[in-house]
């Protein structure tokens, strides 16, 4: 009989012990976000003309491009497995990766606010590269704790993703 309480009963399906995996979309953020960051720092070069708006175009499409490759990868993964599923899914897995360019908009909204003069594109870019250190931070954090982590391991995590930020701008300040 049904009882009242459970309108739609579950099935008695074990359940696998342990915890989630972390999320992909978080973990190719953390990708779209370090490639926005060290892109970003490249095409800041001293000495040479200022252009934050092809800078921001050139961050933009470098994750659109790296979003089509990464997710090539995965269909060419698919065809040469003996799964044949079709160009649905292979345009499925590249579309997934819309986490790599939306980790970049960030970087380039804030280059795009240099366009104007509102401020200079090295300090477009020095505000980008704290931004996205301290998304890194956050987005460890967050991951680690979605995958069951208790929050020692958490923070660990994201001081590793923030470790990750922090190289990038010490390489800026020393190659600079």
């Amino acid at each position: 009989m049904h009882h009242r309480a459970h309108r739609f009963p579950r099935p008695a399906v074990p359940r696998a012990a342990g915890p989630r995996s972390p999320e992909p979309r978080l973990l190719s953020g953390v990708y779209g976000l370090v490639l926005a960051s060290a892109l970003a720092a490249a095409l800041d070069s001293p000495g040479e003309r200022t252009d934050p708006g092809s800078d921001a175009v050139w961050v933009l499409l470098t994750a659109l491009a790296s979003a089509a490759a990464h997710g090539y990868a995965h269909v060419l993964a698919h065809r040469m497995s003996a799964d044949h599923s079709g160009a649905g899914v292979g345009l499925r897995a590249m579309f997934a990766e819309w986490p790599v360019v939306a980790a970049a908009v960030p970087t380039v909204v804030l280059l795009l606010t240099a366009v104007p003069s509102w401020w200079t594109e090295a300090e477009a870019v020095n505000t980008a590269l704290v931004f996205n250190t301290l998304l890194l931070a956050g987005s460890g954090v967050w991951t680690a704790r979605r995958a069951g982590r208790g929050w020692g391991a958490s923070l660990r995590a994201g001081t590793g993703d923030m470790l990750i930020g922090l190289v990038i701008i010490a390489a800026n300040a020393l190659i600079k």
